[in-house]
C-alpha cells in the first residue's frame, strides 16, 4: 500500500519560534530545527516533505498577498500530494483558513491548519500533538480517497471547519472553537471523524481564485457611539463593503441619522453586512424592531457566519464579481459550508 504523500508548509507563528535571550521576543526558527524538536514525525506512516515561505512571518503580519502565495504553493503541488498541513500563527489562523476555503472551489484534498500556544522548543509545548495529529488527519484515506476534503483547523484534539472557527483564548491550549457548527472530528485514543458534516465534491481538480478585494471596513458598534465615526468610515475612498458588528441577533441603534447613513451607503453601491458580536447564534434582522431598520435600509444579514468568514467571503466575492447584485446574491448562499441555511 502506498503511503500518503503530505506537504507541510511552514508560514511562521509561535510553533516555530524561539525566545531571543537578549530581547525576550519570539523569533522564527528554521524549519529544520522544528523537526528536531518533534522526532515523532519520523514514525508516522506517511511520506513527508516540507516547504517554507521565503520569509516566515508572525501571523499578525499575514495579508492577502501571502494568502495568494500560500494558495499558489498548494495549487502548484496539488497533483503531487495527498494532503497539506499548514503551520500558522494562531492570531490570524481563522482568517487565513477562511480565505483559503473561498479561494479553493471543488477541493478534494485536505488543507489542515495548525500551530501552538507555546513554542515547539518549550518542554510543555502543545505544538507536538497538534502537528503530529494534523499530519495524521491529512493522511487519512478511504479506498485511496482523502477522508477530509476541505480547509480545516486542528487544535487541541478538535478538528474544525476552517471558515467556522474562531480564536477564543490567548492563553489556554484549547484556543479555538466553532460556536455555530459541530467539530468535524476529535482525536482521543482514536481519531473520530464526524462524517455526516464533512464536505465532499465531485470535481477532479479545484478552481483556485487569487483576486481578493481589500476595500472592506469593519465597525463594531457600542452604546453611545458617535455617528460621525460611521460617517467618516463611509467616506473612505474606494470603500466597497462595510461590516457592522451589531448586538445580539443583529440589533443596532434606531436613530434616523445612523440609519440614513447606512441606507445612503447601500444606495451608493457599498455592500453593508450585519454580523453579530455574539460568539454563537445567528443574525435575524426581522426579529426585533432594532434590526428591522437595517433590513429596510438594505443591509445583508450574515446569518451565523463568523466575522472572519464574512470578511474573507466579501474579499473573494468583491474580487471576482463586478456586479454588486451578484455579490449580494452569492453572499447569502452557503458556498463552502460557512453558513447554515
Amino acid at each position: 500500500m502506498t503511503k500518503p504523500h503530505i506537504l507541510l508548509i511552514y508560514t511562521g507563528g509561535t510553533i516555530g519560534s524561539f525566545r531571543d535571550p537578549e530581547s525576550g521576543a519570539l523569533k522564527p526558527l528554521p524549519f529544520s530545527d522544528i523537526r528536531q524538536f518533534i522526532p515523532e514525525i519520523e514514525h508516522l506512516t506517511l511520506d513527508l516533505e516540507h516547504i517554507s515561505l521565503p520569509t516566515p512571518v508572525d501571523s499578525s503580519d499575514m495579508n492577502p498577498d501571502l494568502w495568494v502565495k500560500l494558495a499558489e504553493i498548494i495549487e502548484q503541488a496539488y497533483e503531487k500530494y495527498d494532503g497539506f498541513v499548514v503551520l500558522h500563527g494562531t492570531d490570524t489562523m481563522a482568517y487565513t483558513a477562511s480565505a483559503l476555503s473561498f479561494m479553493f472551489r471543488g477541493l478534494k484534498k485536505p488543507i489542515i491548519f495548525t500551530g501552538s500556544q507555546l513554542p515547539v522548543n518549550i518542554v510543555r509545548t502543545d505544538g507536538r500533538e497538534n502537528l503530529v495529529t494534523a499530519l495524521e488527519i491529512a493522511s487519512l484515506q478511504e479506498e485511496g480517497i482523502p477522508s477530509v476534503q476541505e480547509v480545516c483547523i486542528y487544535f487541541e484534539y478538535k478538528l474544525y471547519r476552517g471558515n467556522r472557527a474562531v480564536k477564543v483564548s490567548a492563553e489556554h491550549f484549547n484556543a479555538f472553537d466553532s460556536p455555530n457548527f459541530p467539530p468535524l472530528g476529535e482525536a482521543g485514543v482514536h481519531i473520530e471523524l464526524n462524517r455526516k458534516f464533512l464536505r465532499k465534491t465531485n470535481s477532479k481538480k479545484p478552481e483556485v481564485t487569487k483576486q481578493l478585494c481589500r476595500e472592506i471596513a469593519v465597525l463594531k458598534i457600542f452604546p453611545g457611539m458617535n455617528t460621525n465615526i460611521l460617517s467618516s468610515i463611509l467616506k473612505t475612498e474606494g470603500l466597497k463593503a462595510l461590516i457592522i458588528e451589531t448586538f445580539g441577533s443583529g440589533n443596532a441603534p434606531t436613530d434616523k441619522p445612523f440609519l440614513d447613513l447606512i441606507q445612503n451607503a447601500v444606495e451608493s453601491g457599498i455592500v453593508v453586512v450585519n454580523v453579530s458580536q455574539c460568539l454563537s447564534g445567528s443574525v435575524e434582522q426581522t426579529l426585533y424592531a432594532t434590526g428591522r431598520g437595517l433590513e429596510h435600509a438594505g443591509v445583508l444579514g450574515a446569518g451565523d457566519m463568523t466575522t472572519e468568514a464574512v470578511i474573507t467571503k466579501l474579499m473573494y466575492l468583491l474580487g471576482n464579481y463586478p456586479d454588486i447584485s451578484k455579490v449580494k446574491e452569492l453572499f447569502s448562499q452557503n458556498l463552502r459550508g460557512e453558513l447554515s441555511l
